[in-house]
């Protein structure tokens, strides 16, 4: 009788103490890696986010910039930290569904356990406001004719928008790259390109002070700040491209903690100061659980694959 108490005490010991660490959780700060630079879109929702969950978790959750390599430096260095819970990492569609196809890099879907996503990046195709293009129709049949249409893009999955476009009208579309949004735009201010493919916090000042002209939404969806214009697949193209914000731990991080962390994340997102600081950024901020999102990693990765091949991108060198 002894023998089975002293057993059973052992069995339950053995339970508790393998559910201890993720039952204390957090009992310190969680450190938040984001993979682009400070004052960008992506670190602003980001640090807003962080925000929102300290007042949920009870805990400080410090970010840190680890930038670079068009956004695959973080996730990198997430993928190879402890996976206690404490490292948590922004981890964008883009990062990790469409980085892979243009460049080597040293993580996999596989290497992470996806939190949630916490916010929807838009994109739209813009012309200079004294441009001759009233519709996309009309850039379409202008870039049928002669070399084509000049287009500024920093990087995927803006270009890819454009090439797409070329793909599915027979137009040509050819691209100037450059290292910024800020850098595009004025790029087409300047008339060095025709057209461009940016996110509404880098063009909506200039379309609403007469600039620019907003011809379409590249995105799934319309720009709330401007309704009536269309989808590019409203508009007859079957195109769009879409990138969310998402968080994701190292792999073999305990359910428990990662479910926390999913929690809070669902929490933060329906705070009001993170909706109008999101509004602000022209990010949606609209969540996503972590099955959900890393069953979109999955889809955009073949999706995006197919993309990339059709527009004939060369990979990048590292």
């Amino acid at each position: 009788m002894k023998a089975a108490s002293l057993l059973a005490a052992l069995a339950t010991a053995t339970l508790c103490a393998a559910h201890a660490p993720a039952l204390a959780w957090p009992d310190k700060e969680v450190t938040l890696t984001v993979n682009y630079g400070a004052g960008g879109n992506t670190d602003v929702a980001s640090r807003e986010l962080a925000r929102a969950m300290e007042a949920d978790l009870g805990r400080a959750v410090v970010v840190f910039n680890r930038p670079g390599a068009l956004g695959t430096i973080g996730p990198a260095y997430v993928a190879k930290q402890a996976a206690d819970g404490y490292n948590v990492g922004v981890v964008t569609l883009s990062s990790i569904a469409i980085m892979p196809h243009l460049m080597t890099i040293p993580y996999a879907a596989r290497d992470f356990e996806f939190v949630a996503a916490y916010g929807r990046y838009r994109y739209g195709v813009v012309v200079r406001a004294d441009s001759p293009y009233q519709t996309v129709a009309d850039l379409v049949a202008a870039a049928k004719q002669g070399p084509g249409i000049f287009f500024g893009a920093p990087s995927a999955p803006n270009n890819l928008a454009m090439f797409d476009l070329g793909r599915v009208t027979g137009a040509k579309f050819e691209q100037v790259s450059y290292k910024s949004g800020s850098e595009t735009v004025s790029a087409l201010l300047g008339k060095q390109v025709d057209a461009i493919v940016q996110n509404p916090s880098d063009v909506t000042s200039y379309i609403q002070s007469g600039r620019l002209r907003l011809l379409a939404s590249a995105s799934p969806v319309r720009w709330p700040e401007f309704p009536d214009v269309p989808t590019l697949k409203e508009a007859g193209y079957d195109v769009e491209i879409d990138s969310w914000l998402g968080l994701a731990v190292p792999k073999g991080t305990p359910e428990p903690v990662r479910a926390r962390l999913e929690q809070s994340s669902k929490a933060a997102v329906a705070s009001d100061r993170l909706r109008q600081t999101y509004k602000q950024l022209g990010v949606d901020p609209v969540w996503m659980p972590g099955q959900d999102y890393a069953r979109m990693v999955d889809a955009t990765y073949e999706q995006m694959g197919r993309a990339i091949k059709a527009a004939n991108l060369p990979r990048m060198t590292n």
